[in-house]
C-alpha cells in the first residue's frame, strides 16, 4: 500500500510563521531534528529543485527524513490585479501535477473579512469568480483547497465592508464554490476572535478539514481586542481551548497536519533551532493537555 495513504493527524512544521527563512533542505533537518512528523512546503521551490534535479530528490528527502508533506502555499493571490490573476491561474496547473506527484495534496488561502471597494454581495460574487476555477484546476490534480477565514473584529473595523469571517460563512462559499475538493483551514484563534466555540469542530467531518492551525491569543485582551499578527505559541495563556479543539479534530478522524502559526516576535527574534525547538515544545505540551497520544 502506498505510505501516503496511511495518515493520521501529525504535528507541521511551518518555518515562515516563525520568521525562520531557510532552503527546503536545511527545513527538513530542522523538521527532523525536533520530531516533527510533517512540514509545510513552497511549490515554487520545489518546482526549482525538480527542474535541476529531479521531483524524486525531493520524495527522496521528505521520505528520509520520515517526514508527511503539511500544505503548499498558494503562489500567487487570488485578490491580485486581474492580469496577475490569470498570470497565476496559467502556471497553477504544472505546480498542481508537480504537487500530485509528490503526494503533496493540501494548499489553502485566506478569505480577507472586510474590504474598502466592495460591499458583501459583490465581494461574494468576486470571491466566486476568482476562486473557482483554482479550485477546479486543483480538484483536476487531487490537491485538496482549504479557505481560512479570518476572524478578528479589528481587521473588520479597519475596513467599510464586513465581509466572511466565521467558520459558518467559509463553508457557505465553499459549498457554492460547488467544487468537492474544497474544504476549511480550522485556525483555533480565528475560532476564538469569531466567537466560535472549539466543539463546533465536532460538526465537521475529516473531509471537511485541509489543515489546522494552533496559538493562543494575548493575554489582557477580549476576543474583539486581539490583532491578527499578535498571537503567541499554543498553550502559552490559555485563552484559546487547545485541550478541547484537539479533542474535537481527534474525534472527527482528523488526519492532516497541525501547524504552529503564532505571529509572534518573541519567536521570530529567535535562532531557527531555537524556534523550531520552542514550537514542537509548544505541540508537545498541547497534545498532553488534550489526553492524546502523539
Amino acid at each position: 500500500m502506498d505510505s501516503r495513504q496511511e495518515r493520521t493527524v501529525f504535528p507541521n512544521f511551518s518555518p515562515g510563521p516563525l520568521g525562520i527563512n531557510v532552503p527546503f533542505s536545511e527545513a527538513i533537518q530542522l523538521a527532523l531534528r525536533f520530531g516533527y512528523g510533517g512540514l509545510d512546503v513552497s511549490i515554487v521551490e520545489l518546482q526549482q529543485i525538480a527542474d535541476s534535479r529531479g521531483a524524486a530528490s525531493i520524495s527522496d528527502q521528505m521520505a528520509a527524513a520520515g517526514l508527511q508533506f503539511g500544505i503548499w502555499s498558494m503562489p500567487f493571490s487570488y485578490r491580485a490585479e486581474e492580469e496577475n490573476w490569470r498570470q497565476g491561474l496559467a502556471e497553477l496547473p504544472a505546480k498542481a501535477a508537480l504537487a500530485q506527484s509528490l503526494g503533496a495534496d493540501r494548499t489553502s488561502t485566506f478569505i480577507a473579512p472586510a474590504d474598502d471597494d466592495l460591499p458583501w454581495e459583490e465581494n461574494y460574487e468576486f470571491h466566486l469568480a476568482r476562486l473557482r476555477p483554482i479550485a477546479q484546476i486543483l480538484a483536476d490534480h487531487g490537491v485538496r483547497f482549504g479557505l481560512e477565514w479570518v476572524g478578528p473584529k479589528t481587521l473588520r473595523d479597519e475596513k467599510k465592508y464586513e465581509f466572511i469571517h466565521t467558520m459558518a460563512g467559509a463553508q457557505q462559499l465553499g459549498t457554492d464554490l460547488g467544487i468537492s475538493n474544497v474544504g476549511l483551514l480550522v485556525d483555533i484563534f480565528h475560532l476564538f476572535t469569531s466567537h466560535t466555540d472549539v466543539g463546533e469542530v465536532r460538526n465537521l467531518s475529516n473531509a471537511q478539514v485541509v489543515n489546522v492551525h494552533v496559538n493562543d491569543a494575548v493575554a489582557g485582551r477580549s476576543a474583539d481586542e486581539q490583532i491578527d499578527f499578535e498571537r503567541t505559541l499554543p498553550a502559552e495563556t490559555g485563552l484559546t481551548d487547545i485541550a478541547g479543539f484537539l479533542q474535537a479534530l481527534d474525534a472527527i478522524g482528523y488526519d492532516g497536519p497541525v501547524t504552529v502559526e503564532p505571529f509572534n516576535q518573541r519567536i521570530r527574534d529567535l535562532a531557527p533551532a531555537d524556534a523550531a525547538r520552542e514550537t514542537a515544545e509548544s505541540l508537545k505540551k498541547s497534545w498532553q493537555l488534550a489526553g492524546l497520544n502523539r
